[in-house]
């Protein structure tokens, strides 16, 4: 990808959270003077001293003040009350660049900013942190969700290269749909993955993780490569006999595992009638036992 390099700018990070502070020693690895960053927690001071070493610790509007470049990283719910707060202060100033990390929201969440003559991005990364300085290099190779006015995605995706990411563009109008497909494929993940754990936990075997990586990490790279092609199992199968031996053994032994087990094996029992893994009349087997549940 052929883009602009940006000058070097004065970022100020807002704020030193996990995400905000790999943002931030990303784009100083990269050339850019971090002038400024805000911290509240005990922890996100400790990140901040650990991650972006030497920068001055400032409230959010005096960040802003010493910065070409805002990079906002905070929670989701509270990025537009602080835009806003900041603008009715006459925190912003014309010409400033604005980018926020959050996946479900687009520029414009930074209106008010915008208002005020703002540069307004927003740059996503696909990827997790851990708050430790490995997250800077998990940064190289990783995407990032780019949205911004047609007249700044060069500058947006040009930051993106910089920091080592690569961008790919998200339609303002497409950012909810684009955030919730991560969280299903990602958070949800997690959660399921720790079930089984626990599961075979439960069931008193030794090294859960162990039993589980290779299986684990040979399912997700057959899906990512084939699709649909990639369900195995009992619900795929139309074992109704192995189902309903799972559903009465988890209302047993785990029934708070069970309700996500019926709306998995529903979903993937949906799934495989779409693509002919399964017949009417085995899938009707399949969802009557599940209903049962």
């Amino acid at each position: 990808m052929s883009t602009p390099r940006p000058a070097r700018l004065r970022v100020g990070v807002v704020s030193a959270g996990r995400v905000g502070s790999a943002l931030g020693a990303a784009l100083a690895r990269a050339g850019h003077e971090i002038v400024a960053a805000s911290a509240v927690s005990t922890e996100s001071v400790r990140r901040a001293e650990r991650m972006l070493p030497g920068v001055p610790l400032l409230p959010p509007d005096e960040v802003i003040a010493a910065a070409d470049f805002v990079l906002l990283a905070v929670p989701d719910d509270a990025l537009r009350p602080l835009v806003t707060g900041l603008a009715a202060t006459g925190a912003w100033r014309e010409g400033q660049l604005a980018a926020h990390t959050s996946g479900s929201q687009g520029i414009g969440v930074l209106d008010a900013a915008a208002a005020r003559g703002v540069l307004a991005l927003a740059l996503h990364p696909v990827m997790t942190f851990a708050g430790r300085p490995e997250d800077v290099d998990r940064i190289e190779g990783a995407t990032f969700g780019v949205t911004a006015l047609d007249e700044l995605r060069p500058v947006a995706e040009a930051l993106v290269v910089e920091m080592g990411g690569e961008p790919v563009w998200v339609p303002e109008s497409a950012r909810p749909l684009y955030h919730a497909a991560l969280t299903v494929g990602s958070n949800h993940l997690v959660t399921l993955v720790n079930d089984a754990v626990g599961l075979l936990d439960g069931a008193g075997v030794d090294e859960p993780a162990r039993l589980l990586a290779p299986l684990l990490s040979a399912a997700l790279d057959n899906v990512l490569r084939l699709g649909d092609a990639a369900l195995t199992g009992p619900v795929s199968r139309g074992d109704v006999a192995t189902l309903t031996t799972h559903l009465r053994t988890l209302a047993t032994e785990a029934p708070e595992v069970l309700p996500s087990y019926v709306a998995m094996a529903r979903r993937t029992a949906e799934r495989a009638r779409a693509v002919g893994r399964l017949d009417a009349a085995r899938a009707d087997a399949v969802l009557h036992a599940l209903e049962s549940a």
